[in-house]
């Protein structure tokens, strides 16, 4: 098999873009087992000799989709501490952090249960899911530094919070216990956290 390349002009790169997000797309719905290369290129409007000019084979479209799916995420909540110049309301800021991070959950329900079951099967998936969650921790760390929040043991304190966060989305989106009432539990989520911010 020919060596893959990158693209460099715009029309390649949208046919390799299209390629991830559509094979991510049907990976996740169907299942990483279930979907064949020439399937993949079907979805994304492309021949299967195409996709093997951009990739290896459908591991690799499938982990440039996780990468898209984590930054997906990240962004986001990102651009909400970096748009609060001065942290001042925290109770507000978190209000607007959970919610972004509950909606980007909901919009990619399967994507995240194919996540969690590649993550198990695949220690190369691990490895990228686990990285892109210590740079969110990072990130998180030198905002609030930027927002003159300044935390000993900061990339601890911030991984618990995000920890914190993930299992709180976790269980309003896939979970749904029915004898839990997620108002309560989101109000505790906030208190732990502003707990752990206060105590620096």
């Amino acid at each position: 098999m020919s060596e893959t390349r990158l693209p460099k002009q715009q029309g390649a790169i949208d046919k390799r873009n299209r390629i991830i997000e559509k094979g991510f797309e049907l990976m996740c719905e169907k299942g990483y087992y279930n979907v064949s290369t020439p399937e993949i290129a079907k979805v994304a409007g492309v021949s299967t000799g195409i996709i093997y000019q951009y990739f290896s084979d459908k591991k690799d479209i499938f982990i440039e989709g996780v990468k898209n799916y984590s930054n997906s995420i990240m962004f986001p909540m990102l651009q909400i501490i970096e748009k609060s110049n001065e942290i001042k309301d925290f109770n507000t800021l978190l209000d607007e952090i959970i919610d972004k991070f509950i909606a980007s959950h909901t919009m990619s329900e399967k994507a995240h249960e194919q996540l969690l079951a590649m993550s198990h099967l695949d220690s190369s998936i691990a490895e990228i899911i686990n990285t892109s969650e210590l740079e969110m921790t990072e990130n998180i760390s030198m905002l609030l530094e930027k927002n003159n929040i300044m935390l000993n043991n900061s990339l601890e304190k911030v991984h618990i919070i995000y920890g914190i966060l993930d299992n709180y989305c976790h269980e309003v989106v896939y979970h749904k216990h029915d004898k839990i009432d997620y108002n309560i539990m989101k109000e505790n989520v906030k208190e732990i956290i502003l707990f752990v911010l206060k105590n620096r």
